[in-house]
């Protein structure tokens, strides 16, 4: 570990700093409050209509409408999803919307950045694409993808991302979502007072709404970002609030736009920038990530991650950030009141994300790049207002290797999938797991996911990391080959040695755990043409979730045959019936399920156990006179 000390000191001393200096942040207002809520954590609290509200009890089973706990913990959840599944849709809707206008000449400063991805791109959805002109195809594509938000009356386009037999069992079970528009806006009608009151129907639509969401929002603006920005490639770089610096104007980038960070960090890159800060007495700019845009940045340009959600108001509580520019989600109210106590700008440039306090900036593909430089001269003439006295920077960073999309893992195996799927064969991989999710306050300074990180890795289970998560994983280290490597398994160390591919890779934000379906999908098809996502020893971890977009993540892994595994209830708790059936009948209906582990030894094990389980159902399937195992053969080992 880096010699400064442990990572997560760096959190614990901002904390402690805040406290002393009276500045508010979720730590000390999650302490204000107390237990949380108990009908709140169990969904039996219903406030869909004015009714009530009302809260469902032993002894006042029903609500005023009469509607039971079943129902109102299924519509509680399908809200909630609904609810996540829009903030992934509606990003990639404006990721599209830039590739449209880009293609039509309306957005100023932009280019196409990745025309091989352009082209994987449109080979997905059956385009021709060899002898078109690259922004003819991109109009092109925008078209498709924007229909994939308001189609009516039949199934995604996108659904065929999923293997074949994939989307065979979503259209024996009725759940291949519609256009994304209307599959949300449906959610939202059924749980309406009086109108879907069957849980397992609404259980169904929920599972349909996230779908509409993986395959749809986060693949789409996955895709557009690669197109758009680059595919990122392994990329060295630092974690942790020590990347911020005593000598220079610090800016930081937070939320989840990556047309946004893209022009701040082409913009911070100036000779003009660098000139007014010198002049202003500060030895440069130092532009670093919060969140998913800092993951979008570091992914592309290499830039520090100074940490995740919660690390926002800390970075502040530090007094040397002179801007922090946002956009949308996971960008706290509560940063204003941490700003009003220090000369920090907070900068808002959404036009749906408006938060007092913060000055509205709205980026609007007109002039994006001279916006950007505007912003940045702003925070070097804050510089100035900096109180020396109250600076105080963590030492603590650690290195980062980041950068890992499906082609890059490829290119690190040789431009094949077949070396990892050999490798899961024959039990020197015993599987692969997704960490993903947000950080939680609940949780002391992220150690359940590092916990549960170390413990996967030392068994010889590749890691897949997105959004907080795997911010968590950069502060801690878990990033960095040299210091995961020696407490990885004897499996992972010798793939590093012969691929230099680390045990913990980190695929980019959160919209990017579609990266992860698409690696299934990728090592499903590698592995046998007829292999399903449910058929290989897969995994999914969300230790500490916050955010609505959590469940909806969830609800799309386990509809794609992906068990995951929750450290913090599901606010389900309150209907036994739909705990079931999202933990049995889920399994039954489609290969997988929701478990709940609380601590990170639960989870460890609980993970290792379902990717055992996978790997004799499927060695159980090939005759035992097939002689040794091929990749059509996956041994417990």
């Amino acid at each position: 570990m880096d010699p400064a000390g442990p990572q997560h000191e760096a959190t614990d001393q901002m904390i402690a700093k805040a406290g002393a200096e009276g500045v508010p942040t979720c730590f000390s207002r999650l302490a204000a409050h107390g237990p949380p809520c108990a009908f709140g954590t169990s969904g039996l609290c219903c406030r869909v209509c004015n009714l009530g509200p009302c809260r469902i009890t032993r002894q006042r089973p029903r609500g005023v409408c009469g509607a039971d706990a079943d129902t109102i913990v299924a519509r509680n959840l399908l809200r909630q999803v609904a609810a996540g599944s829009a903030a992934h849709c509606d990003h990639a809707r404006h990721m599209v919307e830039l590739l449209r206008d880009l293609a039509a000449g309306r957005a100023e400063g932009y280019r196409i950045e990745d025309p091989a991805a352009l082209r994987r791109a449109g080979r997905l959805y059956g385009l021709e694409t060899e002898r078109k002109p690259d922004l003819a195809l991109a109009g092109e594509l925008a078209d498709v993808w924007l229909a994939e938000f308001t189609a009516q009356d039949r199934p995604m386009r996108s659904l065929a991302l999923a293997p074949p037999a994939r989307r065979e069992r979503w259209r024996a079970a009725g759940l291949s979502a519609a256009g994304i528009d209307r599959t949300i806006v449906e959610a939202l009608h059924r749980t309406v007072m009086g109108v879907d009151h069957d849980y397992r129907h609404l259980l169904a639509h929920t599972l349909r709404t996230a779908l509409a969401d993986g395959y749809g929002g986060s693949a789409i603006a996955t895709m557009a970002g690669d197109i758009l920005f680059g595919t990122p490639r392994p990329v060295e770089s630092v974690a942790n609030l020590g990347v911020l610096h005593a000598d220079r104007v610090n800016v930081v980038v937070h939320g989840h736009n990556p047309a946004v960070s893209e022009k701040i960090a082409q913009a911070a890159g100036s000779p003009e920038i660098a000139a007014l800060a010198r002049a202003a007495g500060a030895a440069g700019v130092n532009l670093v990530g919060i969140c998913c845009t800092g993951h979008e940045v570091l992914h592309r340009h290499g830039i520090a991650l100074a940490g995740g959600v919660l690390q926002q108001e800390l970075a502040i509580v530090t007094g040397a950030v002179e801007m922090m520019i946002t956009d949308v989600q996971c960008c706290m109210p509560g940063l204003a009141q941490a700003a009003a106590g220090y000369h920090t700008e907070l900068v808002t440039t959404s036009d749906i994300a408006r938060t007092e306090g913060f000055t509205p900036e709205p980026f609007d593909g007109r002039d994006d790049d001279g916006h950007a430089r505007r912003l940045l001269a702003r925070a070097v003439s804050h510089f100035r207002r900096r109180e020396a006295a109250r600076v105080a920077i963590p030492s603590q960073r650690a290195p980062v290797l980041a950068g890992f999309s499906v082609q890059a893992i490829r290119g690190l195996l040789g431009g094949s999938l077949r070396p990892l799927v050999e490798r899961l064969a024959d039990g020197r991989i015993r599987g692969v797991a997704a960490i993903i999710g947000c950080s939680n306050p609940k949780v002391a300074s992220d150690r359940y996911a590092a916990e549960l990180v170390r413990g996967l890795i030392s068994r010889d289970v590749l890691v897949a990391n997105t959004g907080c998560a795997a911010a968590a994983s950069a502060r801690e280290g878990l990033l960095s080959p040299a210091l995961a490597v020696p407490q990885a398994g004897p499996g992972l160390r010798q793939l590093h040695e012969q691929y230099a591919l680390p045990p913990v890779l980190h695929l980019g934000s959160c919209v990017n755990n579609a990266r992860f379906l698409e690696l299934g999908a990728a090592l499903a098809a590698e592995l046998d043409g007829r292999a399903d996502l449910g058929d290989l020893p897969l995994v999914a971890t969300a230790p500490e979730w916050i955010s609505e977009k959590v469940p909806a993540i969830g609800c799309y892994l386990v509809a794609s045959g992906v068990d995951v595994i929750l450290g913090q209830d599901l606010q389900t708790t309150g209907s036994p019936n739909v705990e079931a059936f999202l933990s049995r009948h889920a399994r039954e209906l489609l290969g997988a399920g929701v478990h709940v582990c609380l601590d990170p030894a639960g989870a460890l094990g609980r993970a290792m156990e379902l990717l055992d389980s996978r790997r004799a159902r499927r060695a159980a399937r090939v005759s035992p006179t097939a002689g040794r195992p091929t990749s059509s053969a996956l041994r417990a080992p």
